[in-house]
């Protein structure tokens, strides 16, 4: 049977006070709603629709970004979930298969989950996804006999035993799309907000004879976001995932509550991540790293044996090779560092390829951008770059060359070749002293003056 996802992405998020629709904002690094499309991308959908509405230009955008072949569908006026899920009929017609209904806002699902509701459809017309809950609070209730599914009953409604019951709803379901159809034209709005609601089609479902069941998952699968706390909560639940799994793969972390890791982050074992180290996203590590404390990489590969910081930051396109060191207050940014080679100190190598075994002096500048445009410095192998040497691109350093302390290369610079480019030193004896004096004289009368 085939499967199409409808991801609800339509809400403002009134309490997150922001401009941002609520979907587009971030856990690690990533907007909630591409969570939530790649958690049901293990269901391999045949569709996949985004039920926009606030924001829903730029929610589109994001779909589209993390799959082209997401369709949209816009609901003009938020009038509750089932009339969310309607919105999406004409994106499926001609679907003859099971839809999954998924939040734009719930980014933790598992695929054992999804793969059990699937399984669960296979034998019943409708599945919800109940989740057990540690507090169960103002939650609707799963009223279950047996395997099936009677009723959702919501807190204010309930009986005392009822509210013992802690099966709540998570509002996540799969059906058929011609039933899931016909049981939301069958919703009603008579309730106290005039809207018309998704777990409505439960009771629909048991009045027409159809077999509803629930499938269960732990609580944090089905987390919520609704506020900044919320936001700051899921990302916390992330990152303490995210951690854990890399301990378990060999990685080190020296204090793991001080790392954080982007949705997409790779990092190989026996690498050592010391403490404060923030990986953004497109980071590559390889096994035997090291990343030392206070360093940022983002959009960089780091290859078996790098030493990285502390305090350096890799920027997109930065390209480490083998036993490459990176030091303090370094930044690099679409450069490839080639095996063996050293940035040590206090230095910026941008639009740049720097040879094996090469070292870069400290406070050595890539001067890559010339106000329009960007140019490309090529630093060749076995290379000494003198400390506080200014590379202005375009330009070339030749194997096995050198420049001088203080050079500012501004010609290509043969194989083998010292460049020096300063001016030359001249010491004046005695002008120190007579400089001084009269700085103090000038610094008095101003006093006495004041």
């Amino acid at each position: 049977m085939s499967t199409a996802l409808v991801i609800l992405a339509a809400g403002k998020g009134t309490r997150m006070n922001s401009d941002i629709p609520k979907v587009l904002h971030p856990i690690a690094q990533v907007p909630m709603l591409v969570h939530a499309m790649r958690a049901g991308a293990v269901l391999s959908p045949e569709r996949t629709v985004i039920v926009t509405g606030h924001g829903a230009e730029a929610v589109a955008k994001v779909a589209k970004a993390e799959d082209d072949s997401t369709q949209i569908a816009v609901q003009e006026e938020q009038l509750g979930t089932a009339h969310a899920v309607a919105q999406a009929r004409s994106a499926l017609e001609g679907f003859d298969g099971d839809v999954v209904v998924l939040y734009g806002d719930t980014p933790f699902l598992q695929p054992d989950t999804l793969e059990r509701m699937i399984a669960a459809r296979a034998e019943n017309d409708l599945v919800i996804l109940g989740f057990e809950a540690a507090d169960p609070a103002r939650y609707g209730r799963l009223v279950m006999n047996g395997n099936a599914l009677e009723r959702i009953v919501e807190f204010k409604d309930a009986t005392d035993e009822e509210r013992a019951i802690t099966l709540c709803n998570s509002g996540l379901l799969a059906c058929d799309a011609k039933t899931l159809f016909a049981l939301i034209d069958a919703v009603g709005n008579d309730n106290a907000s005039g809207e018309y609601y998704l777990p409505d089609v439960v009771e629909i479902a048991g009045d027409r004879g159809l077999s509803v069941t629930a499938v269960a998952c732990d609580e944090a699968q089905t987390l919520g976001v609704n506020s900044r706390v919320d936001l700051a909560a899921a990302d916390a639940v992330f990152q303490a995932r995210a951690r854990a799994a890399l301990l378990e793969l060999g990685v080190t972390l020296m204090a793991p509550e001080t790392v954080y890791l982007a949705a997409d982050t790779i990092i190989g074992r026996d690498t050592v991540i010391e403490p404060n180290v923030v990986f953004g996203p497109g980071v590559t590590v390889e096994s035997g790293a090291t990343i030392r404390a206070f360093s940022h990489l983002e959009g960089c590969h780091v290859s078996r044996g790098a030493i990285v910081g502390p305090y350096a930051r890799l920027r997109p396109g930065a390209e480490l090779s083998e036993n490459t060191r990176i030091g303090n207050f370094v930044e690099i940014k679409n450069a490839a560092i080639a095996e063996g080679a050293k940035v040590n100190h206090l230095s910026y190598v941008g639009d740049a390829s720097v040879g094996a075994a090469s070292n870069i002096g400290a406070g050595t500048i890539t001067c890559n951008y010339d106000g329009v445009m960007k140019h490309r410095t090529t630093i060749g192998e076995n290379v000494f770059i003198g400390s506080n040497t200014m590379l202005v691109a375009p330009v070339t350093v030749g194997d096995n060359a050198m420049t001088a302390t203080g050079t500012v290369v501004t010609k290509d610079v043969e194989p083998e070749a010292l460049a020096v480019a300063r001016a030359k030193q001249e010491n004046k004896p005695g002008y120190a002293r007579k400089l001084f004096d009269m700085l103090k004289s000038k610094k008095a009368r101003r006093d006495k003056g004041a």
